[in-house]
C-alpha cells in the first residue's frame, strides 16, 4: 500500500485547511449510517470509547398528516411520523419514501428522516462525523445528493460503498489471528441483496475500485412489485397494498424446490381467502437469483487467478433479499453445475441488518482528522448549488478512497446495471 503518500498528501490537507469549528466542549461524535431504500440502521459513538451511544433500525418512511384530519386522531396531534410509527398510522397519513433504488428520490422526506435518526443519538449540541453507506458504484449525481442533503444534518460526513462496509461490519478483529477464522475482508465476494438495488463487490484488503463492484437496479422492491403483479394476474380480485405484499414476500419467498404448495392467507373486503402461490413466488425470486447468478461470474472473471480459489470458498450474502429461502445453496449449486471449483456460498448472519452501519462506525474511527477536515470544506461547498456542481462530489470520493488507501489495479470497464435473466 502507498501509506507514505497518503500520509503527506493528508498532512498537505491538514496544514491547508482550517480547524474544524467545535460546537462545544463535547467531543465530536461519530456515526455509522446505512441509510436503506426500506430499513436504515444508526450506530454512534466517541471516537475515544468502545461504548456504543444508540443502535437503531428504523423502517425508511416519512409519514405525513393528511389534510382535515381532526384533533386527536394522531398521537399528540404531531404532523411528522418516521418509521414504524408513521407505518401503523398510514391510514391517516401520506407516506413518502426517501429513497427509491438506493438512492434519494425526495430530498424533502430525506432530510426529515435523516434529522430524525440525527435526533436518535442525543448530544444535540455536539459536533456529528458520519460515514453512510451508498450503493456500489453510485454515480456522480447521486452521491453529490446525498453529501447535499447529508451535509445539511451532519457536520462532516463520508460516503463508502455498502457491501464493502458489510465485510468490514461483518469482521470479528478479535479472531482474525486464529486458525481457521475466514476473514470477510482478506479475499471475499459480497453480495448485499436489498431493497432498492442488489450490490456485488470484490473485497481484497483494500478499498475496492469501481471495477471491483456491480450494482443491479433490481432488489426486494421489484420483487414486491412483480409479485404483485403476478397474484393480480391470477386473483383479479385481489387488492393488495404494498404493505400486505411486502409481508407476503418476506413469510413465503423461495427459490427452488419446495415439498409443499405455497400459500398465503389474505383479508379481502374484510373476508379471509387462502391463495395458491407457488409458481408466482418462484418465477419472481427466480428472477432475482438470475441476475445474482450473473453478476457474480462477471466479478469471479475478473478476480486474478491465483486468487479465486481462495474466493470461491468465501461468497458470503447479505441483505433483506438474503433471506429469501434456499437462496444461498441454489446460488451454490448454480455455481458447481457451471464448473466452478468447490463455490460456498453463506448467509452473513443473523445481525446482518447492522453489518453496514457496524461497518461505516468502523471506518469513521478509522479516518485521520486530515480526512474529516476535507470533508467539512466538501460538505460545506456542496451547500453551495455553484460550487457543488464543480467539486462536491470529487471531494467526497476522494477522501473515501484515502481511508482506505484505494490502489487502482486496472482500468474499469463500462457497466451494464441491468443483468438479463439467464
Amino acid at each position: 500500500m502507498k501509506k507514505d503518500s497518503a500520509e503527506n498528501s493528508e498532512m498537505n490537507i491538514a496544514r491547508s485547511e482550517t480547524p474544524i469549528p467545535t460546537h462545544s466542549k463535547e467531543a465530536p461524535l461519530l456515526v455509522g449510517l446505512d441509510f436503506g431504500t426500506n430499513k436504515s440502521c444508526i450506530q454512534a459513538t466517541h471516537p475515544d470509547s468502545q461504548d456504543i451511544l444508540c443502535n437503531h433500525i428504523v423502517p425508511s418512511t416519512v409519514g405525513y398528516a393528511k389534510d382535515g384530519i381532526l384533533e386527536g386522531i394522531l398521537p399528540g396531534n404531531a404532523l411528522r411520523f418516521y418509521g414504524q410509527e408513521a407505518i401503523d398510522h398510514r391510514l391517516h397519513l401520506r407516506l413518502a419514501a426517501p429513497l427509491h433504488e438506493g438512492v434519494i428520490a425526495k430530498a424533502g422526506a430525506a432530510k426529515d428522516f435523516l434529522r430524525h435518526l440525527r435526533s436518535l443519538i442525543g448530544h444535540d449540541q455536539a459536533e456529528v462525523r458520519a460515514v453512510i453507506g451508498l450503493p456500489a458504484n453510485a454515480d456522480a449525481a447521486a452521491r453529490e445528493n446525498l453529501c447535499r442533503i447529508a451535509g445539511e444534518v451532519f457536520d462532516c460526513i463520508i460516503p463508502i460503498p455498502e457491501p464493502f462496509l458489510a465485510a468490514l461490519g461483518m469482521r470479528d478483529e478479535s479472531r482474525v489471528a486464529e486458525p481457521g477464522y475466514v476473514d470477510p475482508v482478506r479475499n471475499s465476494l459480497f453480495v448485499d441483496i436489498g431493497a432498492g438495488t442488489t450490490d456485488l463487490c470484490l473485497v481484497q484488503g483494500c478499498y475496492p475500485n469501481p471495477e471491483d463492484q456491480i450494482s443491479l437496479r433490481f432488489g426486494g422492491d421489484k420483487v414486491d412489485e412483480m409479485l404483485h403483479e403476478a397474484v393480480c394476474r391470477t386473483y383479479p380480485e385481489c387488492d393488495l397494498s404494498a404493505t400486505m405484499v411486502r409481508e407476503l414476500k418476506e413469510r413465503v419467498a423461495f427459490v427452488g424446490a419446495v415439498d409443499e404448495e405455497v400459500t398465503a392467507k389474505v383479508i379481502l373486503s374484510g373476508k379471509t381467502k387462502t391463495l395458491t402461490i407457488t409458481d408466482q413466488v418462484r418465477t419472481v425470486c427466480e428472477s432475482l437469483l438470475d441476475r445474482v447468478f450473473a453478476a457474480v461470474q462477471r466479478l469471479i472473471a475478473r478476480t486474478p487467478s491465483d486468487s479465486v480459489a481462495e474466493l470461491l470458498g468465501n461468497i458470503v450474502l447479505t441483505g433483506g433479499g438474503s433471506r429469501i429461502r434456499n437462496f444461498a445453496p441454489e446460488l451454490q449449486r448454480r455455481l458447481f453445475e457451471e464448473g466452478y471449483d468447490n463455490p460456498k456460498v453463506v448467509l452473513a448472519g443473523e445481525d446482518d441488518a447492522e453489518f453496514v452501519a457496524r461497518g461505516a462506525l468502523k471506518a469513521a474511527r478509522r479516518a485521520r482528522e486530515s480526512q474529516w477536515q476535507q470533508m467539512l470544506g466538501a460538505t460545506g461547498a456542496v451547500t453551495d448549488t455553484g460550487f457543488a456542481r464543480r467539486g462536491g462530489s470529487t471531494a467526497h470520493q476522494e477522501a473515501s478512497d484515502t481511508v482506505f488507501q484505494r490502489q487502482s489495479k486496472h482500468a474499469p470497464e463500462p457497466e451494464d446495471e441491468r443483468v438479463p435473466a439467464h
